[in-house]
């Protein structure tokens, strides 16, 4: 479930008083993508605080193009093609690809802290060879580089929204360092007697 806090550690801000009291501890409240909607749609400021630096990290092992099945008696290589596009994700399940306020108010601040942009997908695709021994099958398998941020929306209203006037929410989101190969192996293995049928004749 999405994390709400009323105001920093239970700390709401009276802005029409300047008294600071604590917040009560309650059910009733805003969801967590109800805040983020509210993302210069209806606050004085709205900004996003990343908390470290991009954790950068390879995804899955997975296969890319397609599988060669080597049906003669001699080793061959076998050139194969393949092109991927990596998506990102996030902790509400949006795409910050969209034109919404806190999509852009995240990777404005991305770009201030990092001096890099955030990419919402990468495509990246070449021409692998894999030497496949007689009667075996060879494939091309691919970890994709990726990078992690953690951090926290802070909103400040000019009334009180569900009775405060300041929210915070946190926000994880996962995507593709542009332009990155990963890591990429070539890998073989036996047919097995299915295969050989079905591949081999």
């Amino acid at each position: 479930m999405p994390k709400r806090l009323a105001a920093f550690a239970g700390i709401a801000v009276l802005a029409t008083t300047g008294l600071t009291t604590t917040a009560p501890a309650f059910a009733d409240g805003p969801t967590g993508r109800e805040l983020l909607d509210k993302c210069n749609n209806g606050t004085d400021t709205c900004v996003f605080h990343p908390s470290g630096a991009p954790e950068t990290f390879r995804g899955d092992v997975h296969q890319v193009g397609d599988t060669y099945y080597n049906c003669t008696g001699t080793p061959q290589r076998s050139t194969i093609k393949w092109s991927e596009t990596t998506g990102e994700s996030n902790s509400f399940g949006v795409s910050l690809s969209a034109e919404y306020g806190f999509s852009e108010v995240f990777k404005v601040s991305i770009e201030t802290s990092y001096s890099h942009t955030w990419e919402t997908s990468s495509t990246f695709g070449q021409d692998s060879n894999v030497d496949v021994p007689a009667g075996e099958k060879g494939w091309i398998e691919r970890s994709t580089e990726m990078e992690k941020v953690h951090g926290q929306y802070e909103m400040h209203f000019p009334d009180k929204y569900y009775d405060h006037y300041i929210w915070y929410q946190d926000f994880d989101a996962t995507g593709p360092v542009k332009d990155a190969a990963g890591q990429i192996t070539a890998k073989t293995a036996a047919m097995s007697d299915d295969e050989k049928s079905q591949h081999c004749g």
